[in-house]
């Protein structure tokens, strides 16, 4: 029997009983301006922010959100050390790096990866409701890059946030 639920080329049967544990925990992504992805990402993406991290002989913060329910957010510690292992053993954690001094040059920004040359396409985001959701993010003034109703696709949306990083939006029951 396979561990696998699908088949594709180049995968590996046997999982190496060294990887056990592993977790996948954070994407990141460049931001010029933390005010305003920060806002987008608590506000308009309803993250929470659960780790903050300065480096300033460096000169750059990284900003760790996750999707944390309101009725989850006493699980997590007040100790930062506890809040650390916990940041960093879940899954499925944004991580935002701000390189400090971007945020005042009008000039500057960061490839997106879906203009030439592409690379990075996207991150993904559950909804319970795509129709609701997209709704919200209308009133709110958010970037669409595709609408449900937009091309072949009716059951997805693609939005932008403040530093032009594509967002897709879906809801888990449309995606069968």
């Amino acid at each position: 029997m396979s561990r696998h639920f699908e088949s594709a080329p180049g995968l590996c049967e046997n999982r190496d009983p060294a990887t056990e544990g592993f977790v996948f925990n954070q994407t990141m992504l460049r931001i010029k301006d933390p005010e305003p992805t920060l806002d987008f990402y608590t506000r308009v993406m309803g993250m929470t922010l659960v780790k903050k991290l300065d480096f300033p002989a460096a000169k750059f913060s990284l900003y760790f959100l996750a999707a944390v329910d309101s009725n989850a957010l006493d699980t997590w510690s007040d100790d930062p050390v506890e809040r650390t292992h916990q940041t960093f053993g879940r899954p499925a954690v944004l991580e935002l790096t701000h390189n400090w001094g971007t945020e005042g040059d009008p000039e500057f920004s960061y490839h997106n990866g879906n203009e030439d040359p592409r690379g990075f396409g996207h991150i993904g985001f559950a909804v319970p409701d795509l129709e609701a959701a997209c709704a919200r993010f209308e009133e709110l003034g958010v970037s669409f890059v595709k609408r449900p109703q937009d091309g072949k696709m009716h059951n997805i949306a693609f939005i932008r946030d403040p530093d032009g990083y594509w967002i897709e939006i879906f809801a888990p029951g449309g995606m069968a």
